[in-house]
C-alpha cells in the first residue's frame, strides 16, 4: 500500500499536543511521531475489537 492510498494523514493536532512532562518524553521527530501514533492507534482499535468479542 503506498502513502497515497492510505486514509490516515499526518496527526498534527496530536503531535504539537504532546505533553512534555510526563511519563513518556515528547516525540520531536515527525516520521517517527506518525509511526508510534500508527502503531498505538492499532493497538487501541485491536483492544475495542478483543472487548466486543468477549461480551457474547
Amino acid at each position: 500500500m503506498t502513502p497515497e492510498q492510505t486514509s490516515l494523514r499526518f496527526p498534527l493536532w496530536q503531535y504539537l499536543n504532546q505533553p512534555l512532562l510526563g511519563e513518556k518524553s515528547p516525540i520531536l521527530n515527525p516520521k517517527r511521531f506518525a509511526y508510534v501514533y500508527r502503531v498505538e492507534l492499532l493497538q487501541r482499535c485491536w483492544e475495542k475489537h478483543c472487548d466486543a468479542k468477549g461480551q457474547y
